[in-house]
């Protein structure tokens, strides 16, 4: 079965795109987000109207290659009419500026995607929750580099997927840049924010971060602990890390499930113990690295 046949009413394929730009301003207290997404992009046909996947987020504006063009909402899509049509092969850049207070999407069952914490947020996409936060084509066949640049209030530390190549303070906010250079599949972008504390993982074979609330961090070597020697018989056995750094998020709360997303894996405050099944699981999301996250 393809993805298409497992969610119908997902991703396009008369366009791909392969880079998102997203700049997102964020009140933890409001639950209020404020985004502008610039996705380059290729149409596969001549494109009159062409879809994305966004959910429950306020549009304001949209721009094709700098000039403003038509669009719809719906529930669960955001329909742009270009003001001519977009030829094959031909490459545009797309601008959405959006809002609101992002919710998970539903999931069959269950939901995904943007949720509130205690205090902070965190991100678990997986399968179709990259629209709660972003306007995407939401494919996992259609992978794109990334750079997010998120501004949260000082006293929260801000993670996403890739590099962090950039932060800025001001007086009371403070911007941070992350680059995603390896494409990424929509479903595996990621954003956690929180009361953290960042700890370089010595002994790894590859870079590895763990990031924690501060009184967290006598207990992470009980599960965590034995990770580089992971990395490194991992890699000896599915071949070299795919991308350029490791990072693992430790909430305050308590989660139901790990869950892993590309370069990055983030657990609840209950999974800090020895035990063998904690312990199997920190093993568990790392292999999803070459195993999901690099197919």
């Amino acid at each position: 079965m393809t993805p298409r046949d497992y969610f119908p009413h997902r991703g396009d394929r008369t366009f791909a795109v392969s880079h998102y730009d997203l700049v997102l301003g964020y009140d933890v207290a409001s639950n209020h987000l404020r985004g502008k997404a610039a996705l380059v992009a290729e149409a596969v046909v001549d494109l009159r109207v062409l879809r994305l996947d966004l959910s429950g987020l306020r549009v304001t504006k949209v721009t094709i290659d700098g000039a403003a063009v038509a669009f719809t909402t719906r529930p669960q899509h955001l329909v742009v009419r270009p003001r001519r049509p977009l030829k094959a092969g031909v490459a545009f850049r797309l601008v959405v500026t959006y809002g609101g207070q992002p919710r998970p999407v539903p999931d069959g069952d269950d939901e995904c995607g943007w949720e509130e914490l205690h205090d902070g947020v965190l991100v678990a996409g997986q399968t179709n929750g990259a629209p709660s936060w972003f306007p995407c084509n939401d494919r996992p066949d259609d992978k794109a580099t990334f750079r997010m640049e998120l501004t949260a209030p000082n006293d929260y530390h801000v993670v996403a997927n890739g590099i962090c190549t950039g932060r800025y303070r001001s007086a009371s906010r403070t911007t941070w840049v992350y680059e995603q250079h390896e494409p990424m599949s929509t479903y595996l972008a990621t954003v956690q924010i929180g009361r953290y504390v960042e700890r370089q993982v010595a002994g790894s074979p590859v870079p590895m971060t763990a990031v924690l609330p501060d009184r967290l961090t006598r207990r992470y070597d009980e599960a965590f602990g034995r990770q580089p020697e992971m990395m490194a018989f991992f890699s000896r056995l599915f071949g070299p890390y795919p991308f350029a750094a490791y990072t693992v998020v430790i909430t305050e709360d308590a989660l139901e499930i790990p869950l892993e997303a590309q370069g990055m894996s983030t657990f609840g405050s209950n999974f800090l113990t020895s035990d063998w099944g904690n312990v199997r699981l920190v093993a568990h999301e790392l292999s999803h690295q070459w195993f999901g996250n690099a197919v």
